[in-house]
């Protein structure tokens, strides 16, 4: 399992119904195969993850910026903890988007998005994000039509900006069936300790699903452009799930190749410094 390059969305119109949610894309092995890869990536994670941090230190505006978007239970909270999990929590910083406060509802539907960009050198990592605006909205018809189709390519300016001024946008869509959140519902429903994450709104949104398919399909077919394309990973299996989104960050890290910044002084006269130091007393 190389290159994740099969997960990422071709251009053109988007049928979900002819992408499998419970295959394994490059990927051979069983399911204790798929946790002990994803646990083998985390030397290199927490490597390139450093570099990019000590480049950010260092001047560099460069940053990565992991989008994860995905219906109820398809498992953006298990890519945190599992996945992005592996990188040192001190150069990540993760958002999660729920609905808009009375506040960000006077401002422009980017404004809390960009608010939440991730500094120079960091991971951000948004669970949900300014994809919301064209897909729950649309849903429930909460905006005008007209309004939602001019979101598309504010998106897609957005992003560009993004791209110009350092940051990768790595965008993952958490494909799942509706039997498989059915399941994970009644999962929650059966564990008095998940009984904290079932909302019984859940099930009232399980009624819109083929209208929050159409949105994501023509979503992923408006915003999926070269520099911020998708990538629709499988997610009924948890272990693939998790150990897809590691690959391409992995992937993503690698393609930006952070180097360590090369010192802005003289090495050997600090050497010599530390030498001749009179011991404290």
């Amino acid at each position: 399992m190389g290159s994740m390059s099969l997960l990422r969305l071709p251009p053109g119109p988007v049928d979900l119904t002819t992408i499998p949610t419970d295959a394994t894309p490059d990927f051979d092995g069983d399911k204790a195969d798929g946790k002990e890869a994803l646990a083998e990536l985390g030397d290199e994670l927490s490597d390139l993850q450093e570099r990019l941090f000590a480049e950010g230190r260092s001047g560099s505006h460069r940053r990565l910026l992991l989008v994860l978007q995905g219906m109820d239970t398809s498992g953006k909270g298990g890519v945190l903890r599992h996945t992005v999990g592996l990188i040192d929590p001190q150069g990540v910083r993760i958002h999660s988007f729920k609905a808009p406060t009375e506040e960000e509802k006077q401002h422009h539907f980017l404004w809390r998005v960009k608010r939440k960009l991730p500094e120079a050198g960091y991971v951000g990592v948004f669970d949900r994000s300014h994809y919301e605006d064209v897909l729950i909205v649309r849903v429930h018809d909460w905006v005008d039509p007209r309004t939602v189709e001019s979101r598309y390519e504010q998106i897609n300016e957005f992003e560009k900006e993004l791209a110009a001024d350092g940051t990768v946008v790595l965008k993952c869509m958490l494909h799942i069936s509706p039997d498989t959140q059915k399941e994970r519902l009644l999962a929650r429903l059966d564990d008095p300790t998940k009984y904290w994450k079932f909302n019984p709104g859940d099930i009232d949104e399980r009624g819109h699903w083929g209208d929050y398919r159409a949105a994501y399909e023509t979503m992923l077919e408006r915003t999926n452009t070269e520099i911020a394309p998708w990538h629709v990973v499988p997610a009924d299996r948890k272990w693939y799930r998790n150990l897809a989104v590691g690959r391409l960050l992995r992937d993503a890290l690698r393609g930006m190749n952070p180097q360590w910044p090369t010192a802005d002084f003289d090495i050997d006269a600090e050497k010599q410094r530390l030498a001749d130091e009179v011991p404290p007393a």
